[in-house]
This record gives C-alpha cells, structure tokens and sequence, in this order.
C-alpha cells in the first residue's frame, strides 16, 4: 500500500522581487511528525516564484523518502494551488516552467492540492523566513539551526490542532499594532498575549485606543476580548484616468463605460510598479467596468495574479447624468441635485442609484471579500463612490462625509478588517507612486 504523507510548502520575497527564499515540510498525516524539511535562498526574486520553488522542493523530499507516495499538498499560495490543480490557466512566462518542474516530480495521480489559511502554514512559513535570514547574512539554510518545527505541535495533521509559535517575520507593522493592543488589553485586566502575524499590511498603522464599550453592546475599539489577529486589508486603488476624470463629468456604470485615456494607462503603470516593489498584495480584485479592468490588469501582470471581478464593486448609476459636469447638471436638472446632495436616499435623475443602494451592495461585497480574504491582503480596485463608501462606513461616518473627501485618480487608500468585527482606515488618497 503506498505511503501518504502531507506536504506543506512556502515561498517568500522581500521586496516582490527581492531577496527570496522557501521553505517546505513533509510530514506524516497520523502523527504530524516531520519527516524531512526543506529551505533554501534563491537570490532576488518574486513571491509566487518562490512558492513554486517551495513547491518543487517539498514534493522532491517526499518523493526521495516514499518513490510510490501519496501527496496531499497545502499551501496558502490560492495562485499556486489554482494553478496546479488545473483550475486556472497559467500566463506568466516565469509561471510556466515552475508548474511544468513541479507537475515532473510525481504522476499527477499522487498529487492533491489544498489552500489553507496562512496561519495553518506556519511551519513552510518559518522556514522560507529562516532561508531569507541567512540569505541576508550571505550564508545558505541549515536544518540544525531551525526553530521551525516549534510551529507544530506533535498531533495528526488533520485534526486542525493549534500551533505553538506563529511565525517570526521582518518589517512587521501590523505586529507592531497587535502588540500595542495586546499591551492596552492587559492593562486593562485582560489576557490577550501580543504575537507576531505575517507582514502584509501595505502601511504602517498609527492609532490611538478608543474606550471599552459597554458590555451589553458590540465591542468596538480595543478591550480584552480584541482581535489581535492578521486582519483583511483591503487596499483601495481607484482606477486611472479616463478622458471624462480631468473634465469632471459623472461617470458612472450606466455611461459609455470609457477606456484609460494614455494618462491613466501611465498611471496604472506606476501603482504596479509601486505595489510590485512592497511586495504585499496577495490576490486582486477589480469592479467589471473596463476602466478599473485595465487598471487591475496592468497590476495583476506585474504580481503574476490572477483578477477576480466583483459586479457589487461597479461605480454608481448616475442615471440622466451620465457623462454632464455638476455644472451642467444643476442647469438641467436642479432640483433633483439638491435632493441628492440632501439625502443618500435620493437618486439621481432617470433611474439612478441613491448613496444608500450602493451602500448596500458595497457592504455586502465587503463582507464577501473580508470573509475569503481573511487573513490576507487583497488590492480592491473600484471607484470613486465604493471607496469613499468603504472609509465612511470603516470610520461609522454619515453619508455626508463622502462629500468631504478627496480621492484622485490612481489613489490608494486602505481599510484593515478584524475578526471582531472593528475596522482601521490606514492611508486614505494616497497618490506618491505617482510623482
């Protein structure tokens, strides 16, 4: 009977490319106990190149300890574990021979693949971080000074059981901020304990505590029961320019739909250049309209992911107003403008949405990505009105508010979600990529 047995694979970069490295763990599926480890330096290189490699490595030591193995592999990369399982079409040239390198190693019958939280990888995890740290000192990995196997207790991999240590990483703001909750909880009576979480934040936190609420009422800001885990963090990108963003002109999802004009195509090009080089961005998300479509794929390509579009991300329906200036639009049609500037429930002219019905279907696509992100941190790419809508409701600001924002063309703005239910906006209209 062949032998079975759970690999567990990761890669890292910091930079995306940067200084890389991998990690992988074979392990008995019974007991947990490790059976081989494997990590490794690679030099500069990108995040998923390094997941592959982790792959490779991972799937080589359990075909070196058991020829006829059954490999159930788990990974927190979705692009690899897509890829490999055949649901998604591989496109990145440098994708292509790492899937081939990976699909060579063992028969594809031996072989499954399952996405898991990264929280479930720690143990990949800290190994691909041990490989960076000695990369940094100009050294290579070596089994007898990892920690690594201190991430899992001895206990069969399918039981789900807890992990001892989360991983160790570098340049950790959001650990910071878990920290600062931690302590504030304590010292409040509580006994949450600060641990470190992946550095996936793309900016710094800088927060000031909020009072306890009161114990018959959703707990809200920090207290000894907050969430001191890696968060969802939305990172907002509105899309580059079209030919109506410099003209003011309401364009919304009920338009002529327009292209990024050749300034908006330079735009995109310099926010994926920007998020390329902090190397933070797991998965990208993007409204269908074809402005935010071209924006997100020129981002995409450069990350080597993949676009899921999100229809609940679509900008508003501005109805008879579609393509006129405020101007224009307070010559026509005045009184419906100042019932809309009133109230979020008043919609524009023609069939539009109010403020209020984008709201709704933009908590909901909300609540959509916090939930299949958790964890991560995902670039949002959308419009005006969602992200505006995003930051209102994260703040428990009134709708009035969304007049009172600015939000340029190519911006990035960003909402961190946690478990409990709170919300921090990190960076609001943030357009330095672009100078």
């Amino acid at each position: 009977m062949a032998r079975s047995v759970v690999v567990e694979a990761d890669g890292g970069s910091r930079g995306n490319p940067g200084p890389a490295g991998y990690g992988a763990v074979v392990l008995d599926p019974q007991t947990g106990e490790t059976l081989a480890e494997a990590a490794e330096y690679i030099g500069v290189a990108t995040n998923n190149v390094a997941e592959y490699k982790g792959l490779i490595a991972g799937l080589k030591a359990a075909r070196d300890l058991f020829p006829d193995v059954l490999v159930h592999v788990r990974m927190d990369s979705k692009l690899v574990v897509e890829q490999m399982s055949g649901r998604w079409k591989i496109k990145h040239p440098d994708m292509k021979p790492l899937a081939a390198e990976a699909a060579a190693v063992l028969p594809r019958s031996q072989v499954r693949y399952e996405w898991i939280p990264r929280e479930k990888n720690k143990h990949a995890d800290r190994l691909a971080n041990e490989a960076m740290d000695a990369g940094k000192k100009g050294k290579q990995w070596e089994p007898s000074g990892s920690a690594a196997a201190l991430d899992r207790r001895v206990a069969p991999v399918s039981s789900g059981a807890p992990v001892v240590e989360p991983p160790r990483v570098v340049g950790d703001a959001t650990a910071g901020a878990a920290r600062a909750r931690a302590a504030m909880a304590g010292a409040r009576g509580g006994s949450a304990r600060a641990s470190s979480v992946p550095d996936e934040g793309l900016f710094a936190l800088d927060e000031e505590p909020e009072e306890l609420a009161a114990s018959d009422a959703p707990a809200v800001g920090w207290g000894p029961s907050a969430d001191l885990g890696q968060p969802a963090a939305l990172v907002l990108l509105r899309h580059g320019e079209t030919l109506l963003t410099p003209e003011k002109r309401f364009s919304g999802s009920g338009g002529s739909d327009p292209e990024l004009s050749a300034v908006g195509r330079k735009q995109a090009e310099a926010v994926a250049a920007s998020l390329a080089a902090r190397g933070t961005i797991q998965a990208v998300v993007s409204s269908p309209l074809t402005r935010c479509r071209q924006t997100a794929d020129a981002v995409a390509s450069r990350l080597g992911l993949p676009v899921r579009v999100e229809e609940g991300l679509r900008e508003t329906d501005f109805g008879a107003w579609e393509g006129l200036t405020f101007a224009e639009v307070r010559a026509r049609y005045a009184e419906d403008l100042d019932d809309w500037l009133a109230s979020p429930d008043a919609a524009p002219t023609g069939g539009g949405e109010s403020f209020a019905e984008v709201a709704k279907r933009v908590e909901a696509t909300r609540d959509r990505l916090t939930g299949a992100y958790a964890g991560r941190t995902v670039l949002v790419v959308t419009h005006v009105t969602p992200v505006k809508t995003l930051v209102r409701l994260a703040l428990g600001a009134p709708p009035q508010s969304l007049f009172r924002m600015e939000l340029s063309a190519a911006s990035l703005s960003e909402v961190a979600y946690y478990a409990d239910g709170n919300a921090s906006v990190r960076l609001l209209n943030d357009t330095s990529h672009l100078r």
